[in-house]
Formats: structure tokens, C-alpha cells, sequence
């Protein structure tokens, strides 16, 4: 009878858990900018809800979510000495919005590239209040109890950031136009065409190449509109040779796959403002884009 009686436990338990995995793998991956390590994490919340006295949690959603922030604030502290060491720029790790538009939340906060980046500003105590409040919309007196400080703390840690995050944030373009440019500046760079390229960029734009030391890629990012120009004309002519594009939706964005012999070996996108692109992202890590988005239309 025990048996049976645990196994139905179980069962509910698995239950549970599975219908609030969206929200926790949405939490755990704005924490940490990588849906691998995000993965690792909530099979850790899973395995620690299977062992603990479920008995005693009258809102296992709540205690869910409370493990799980409270997990990627230790992990992102561990992470980011990790990533002191990392080869060239480091940057997110782009997951598949096309089914799940809001991975996991009420909103698409917190979800584009160009406040990733930002995030990676924050304290990790800040980054989760932030996260909480602005893409999940939690209480701030239940943020308190989640990352264990009061109330008028969490308020504060949610404005600061606001704040960091408001003084480096450009106002985006519409999809449409992002789209158009990303299209604009794969053909300029397909072509090698300077003038092309310099006239979609912001005069300040950066373009960062992510390849984690494992395949060739700049080890510095690349800056200002006639340098990052010239950068994407000097290889143009080896570096397109014989590639396809596919555009995607990741990170609620419009993006682009780049294959080569069947294989993707970058996802690429752009962050734009009513200033041109200022943003350019070469995500090139193998480790990075193994699970890059299938589903797209083709461009060539």
C-alpha cells in the first residue's frame, strides 16, 4: 500500500513540476544567459523536489521558483569567474522563441539580446529582482522572501537596476525594420560592399564575435562604423563562401542561421535604434548553438 501510495505521490509531484518548468527554465536562463546552463539548473530544482518533504509545501509553485532563483544567483556567481576567463567577448546563449514567444513568462522581458547583455552589468541579487518584478511580475514582498531580504530592499535592488539598465538602453526599432536591416547588412556583408555596410550602422556600433576560443573569431570586439566596415569587408570573401542563410525567431528577435555543408556555425543577429544597427552578434560557439532554432524560411 505504501508503495503505490509513494508512487502516486510521485506522480503528482512530476505533475506539479512539469506544468510550472516553463516558468522556471524562463527564470533560470534570464539569470544566467545560457539555456544549457539553465537546463542544467532546473533538472537540479527537479531532483532536489523529488528528495524534499513535499509535506510541509502548502505552494509548491512558490517553492519552486524560490529554488530555482536562489540556485542561478549562486550559479551566476560561480559563472562569471568562469567567464573572466573566456576567450574573446562572451555572449548569450540563444534559445528558440518561435514556440514559446515569452519562454516561460507573462512578458518577453529580459529576453532580447540587447538587455542580456545589459543584465550582465548586475549583481546577481540584483538581476534576480530585477528579472522577478519585471518579466514575471512577482510581488516585491514575495521577492523579499525569495532572495531574503525585505521588502524595501527589493524595490530598491528592482530601480537600481532599472536604472543601469534604462542608461545604456537604446529604444528599439520595430521587428519589421530590425528584420529588414539584419536582412540589409547579411547582404552588404555578403558582398563586402563598405559604403553599403556603413550606411545601415550607428556611428558608434560594435560588432562582437563569440567563438569561446573553440573556432576562429576577433578576440576583441570590433568598434565604430568605418572600422567595423572594413572588418566585414576583409573577410567577406572567404568567409561567405558557399553559406546559407535561414532567418529564425531567437531570443523574441529576428535572427539567422549560417550553414555551411548542411552544418549551422553561426547564429547571427543585430540590435538596431532609429540610429542604425549599433549591435552586431556573431554567436560562433559550438557549444552555444547545437540547439539553434530549426524552423525558419530560407534567404539567400
Amino acid at each position: 500500500m505504501g508503495d503505490g501510495k509513494d508512487l502516486e505521490d510521485l506522480d503528482q509531484a512530476a505533475a506539479t513540476f512539469q506544468r510550472v518548468r516553463p516558468r522556471l527554465f524562463g527564470i533560470a536562463y534570464r539569470m544566467l544567459g545560457s539555456s544549457t546552463e539553465a537546463e542544467d539548473l532546473v533538472q537540479d530544482v527537479w531532483l532536489r523536489w523529488q528528495t524534499y518533504d513535499r509535506s510541509v509545501v502548502s505552494e509548491p509553485e512558490a517553492f519552486l521558483a524560490t529554488v530555482t532563483t536562489r540556485l542561478a544567483i549562486n550559479a551566476l556567481q560561480s559563472a562569471r569567474v568562469r567567464r573572466e576567463t573566456y576567450v574573446g567577448p562572451w555572449l548569450p546563449e540563444p534559445v528558440d522563441t518561435s514556440a514559446d514567444p515569452h519562454l516561460g513568462a507573462e512578458r518577453g522581458e529580459a529576453l532580447g539580446f540587447a538587455v542580456l547583455l545589459l543584465l550582465e552589468k548586475l549583481s546577481p541579487t540584483e538581476r534576480a529582482a530585477y528579472v522577478l518584478r519585471k518579466a514575471f511580475d512577482y510581488p516585491y514582498r514575495q521577492i523579499a522572501e525569495i532572495i531574503q531580504v525585505s521588502e524595501v530592499a527589493v524595490r530598491q535592488l528592482v530601480s537600481r537596476a532599472g536604472k543601469h539598465l534604462d542608461s545604456g538602453r537604446r529604444a528599439p526599432v520595430s521587428r519589421n525594420e530590425q528584420q529588414r536591416l539584419l536582412s540589409a547588412f547579411v547582404t552588404a556583408a555578403r558582398s563586402g560592399n563598405i559604403s553599403a555596410l556603413e550606411e545601415l550602422f550607428a556611428e558608434d556600433v560594435i560588432s562582437y564575435s563569440d567563438g569561446g576560443g573553440a573556432v576562429r573569431a576577433s578576440k576583441f570586439p570590433v568598434v565604430g562604423f568605418v572600422r567595423v566596415a572594413k572588418y566585414h569587408h576583409a573577410f567577406a570573401n572567404r568567409f561567405w563562401v558557399g553559406v546559407q542563410v535561414e532567418l529564425v525567431d531567437i531570443n523574441g528577435q529576428p535572427g539567422a542561421l549560417l550553414r555551411r555543408d548542411g552544418q549551422v556555425f553561426t547564429v547571427l543577429t543585430v540590435n538596431a535604434s532609429d540610429q542604425g544597427i549599433y549591435q552586431i552578434l556573431w554567436m560562433m560557439n559550438p557549444a552555444k548553438i547545437a540547439s539553434a532554432p530549426a524552423a525558419g524560411r530560407c534567404h539567400r
